[in-house]
């Protein structure tokens, strides 16, 4: 949405003000309109909520003087020059990375028991120390600094101050060591960039952890080299019959080095025995009569099946998981595991029973969504529930034994934070069958409480899922994506008893801004206070 200018005429007062601005050298070309308005953010109006906040004393002000101090460490050099990355173009300030000077901006490890990924952010007349016990500690610090400045910050040409950022001090550490966002590269094809883009929201609101959906009906998305037909050929499309695309090995190696940067962990997912299409149709002797169907672009789902008695599967799934292994530095691989319609029950727990296994051989902990639960879930396996809340209680009775059985639990209801749900009847993209989920909704539940007879210390974390049967560009997943994904990264990240609605939405709202600067394209929900554009 374009902002309006006003039309009418400048008077000989308003126009001899503009000169004494330009001559005092305040006037910047381009300047946006939140930074002409900018005053210094308190230090509670971050998403997400901190879990400790104590404001108080003079703020200090970034200027053309001010240094980034880091210590000797390459990780925290790395932290410190992302940093200038980010405030150098907008600001127009050198920004110096050096070890040396005092005051200015300043990143150091100590062994202070911030947690692994904690940090402590104070900030004073003389300058802004962040101090953690990791660099990703730090890096999740420098999130909370960014949205401690004003929203221009994140523009990429030289925009007017003040730059300044409130006293006091902050204490923050996550509820939950796994905070996920999925992204859905299957149904339409997303090219190396725009998972970098989404990769660079994720991590503005301390998202650790980003699931790539990398195969399924309508398409196989990475190359495997013992089974090259999977990509060239099982890749090749996508919903709708448009073109599709994979990434080579060398494009997964990068998605996981610029997540790295980002602090984000890669969790790759080979959906099976089910939603397997594309490889059926690469490979026959997949199939059991031996035959291979045609490529499928539809969006129906549960009609595909591995041949789980041929051992050949197993063959397909030792190849797939030792490589896709080797190019995942991460902790987990998921196996998928959902809607296998066409696979019979005694046939799934086998085909569960002898590829979890395999997975744990090649040194990684299997992820496999809520139905790993009617199996036998390997010891360690998490399993990620994606059900509603009007979900038959049996199954949700399966899912919270398990739990008590050591099956760690990520929460993703699909009524709450499938993000490729629909807001309301009039949006465009996304589909409804989950319901229609407003903001208020994806955000007012408590992931600690919300399945009866779990465990509180069996829920490992939050995952919001996008699904991509409707959507083609960036600009779809990020319609889809905010506000919802801020409200996500708050229940994995902040205490409960700082999950408030009337409390969130006033800082969500303060959040629009910045998207505006981001060049985010965000719905704008009836449901929160967004400042007037």
């Amino acid at each position: 949405m374009r902002r309006n200018h006003s039309t009418t005429p400048r008077t000989p007062r308003v126009l001899g003000s503009l000169l004494l601005l330009a001559a005092a050298g305040a006037s910047t070309l381009g300047a946006a309109p939140e930074a002409r308005a900018a005053t210094t953010v308190p230090l509670d109006r971050v998403v997400p909520a901190s879990a400790s906040v104590s404001p108080g004393g003079t703020p200090y002000r970034i200027t053309r003087a001010t240094g980034i101090r880091v210590d000797g460490s390459a990780e925290v050099r790395r932290v410190g020059t992302y940093l200038a990355g980010i405030l150098r173009p907008s600001t127009g300030y050198p920004l110096p990375v050096t070890e040396r000077g005092a005051g200015g901006i300043r990143l150091r490890l100590t062994g202070d028991d911030f947690g692994a990924e904690g940090y402590r952010l104070h900030s004073g007349a003389d300058g802004v120390t962040l101090t953690a016990r990791t660099p990703a500690g730090l890096f999740h610090g420098v999130q909370t600094l960014r949205q401690l400045l004003p929203p221009a910050v994140e523009r990429r040409t030289v925009q007017r101050g003040p730059w300044q950022i409130a006293g006091g001090t902050v204490r923050d550490r996550p509820r939950y060591a796994y905070r996920g966002a999925m992204l859905d590269v299957s149904r339409h094809f997303f090219t190396v960039a725009q998972v970098e883009r989404y990769i660079d929201q994720l991590a503005l609101y301390k998202i650790n952890e980003l699931h790539l959906h990398l195969s399924d009906d309508q398409g196989w998305r990475i190359a495997i080299d013992s089974w090259p037909r999977l990509a060239s050929y099982g890749g090749s499309t996508q919903v709708g019959g448009g073109r599709g695309g994979h990434y080579t090995k060398a494009d997964y190696r990068e998605i996981v080095r610029y997540a790295a940067s980002r602090y984000l962990e890669v969790v790759p997912e080979i959906d099976m025995p089910g939603h397997t299409n594309a490889a059926l149709a690469s490979y026959a002797g997949l199939n059991c009569d031996g035959v291979a169907p045609p490529l499928y672009t539809g969006t129906k789902v549960g009609f595909s099946s591995l041949c789980v008695p041929r051992e050949i599967t197993y063959d397909f799934v030792d190849d797939v998981v030792r490589e896709l292994a080797a190019l995942t530095p991460g902790r987990y691989l998921h196996i998928g595991g959902d809607e296998a319609h066409s696979t019979a029950h005694a046939d799934y727990v086998t085909f569960m029973d002898r590829v979890q296994p395999v997975v744990a051989g090649y040194g990684k902990t299997v992820v496999g969504w809520h139905q790993l639960t009617g199996a036998h879930p390997a010891e360690g396996a998490l399993a990620q529930y994606w059900g509603l809340d009007g979900t038959a209680a049996a199954e949700k009775a399966r899912v919270a034994e398990a739990a008590r059985n050591g099956t760690g639990l990520i929460l993703s209801p699909a009524d709450r934070v499938y993000l490729d749900m629909k807001y309301t009847r009039d949006t465009v993209p996304g589909t409804k069958w989950a319901g229609l989920v407003e903001v208020r909704r994806s955000y007012d539940w408590d992931p600690g409480a919300y399945l009866a007879g779990v465990p509180a210390s069996a829920v490992r974390g939050v995952e919001a899922p996008l699904w991509s049967e409707t959507l083609k560009t960036s600009a779809d997943i990020e319609y889809m994506a905010f506000p919802r994904l801020a409200g996500a990264a708050e229940l994995g990240w902040s205490p409960a008893a700082r999950h408030d609605w009337n409390a969130y939405k006033a800082r969500l709202a303060a959040q629009g801004p910045r998207w505006d600067a981001l060049g985010i394209r965000y719905y704008r929900s009836p449901q929160v206070p967004w400042p007037t554009r």
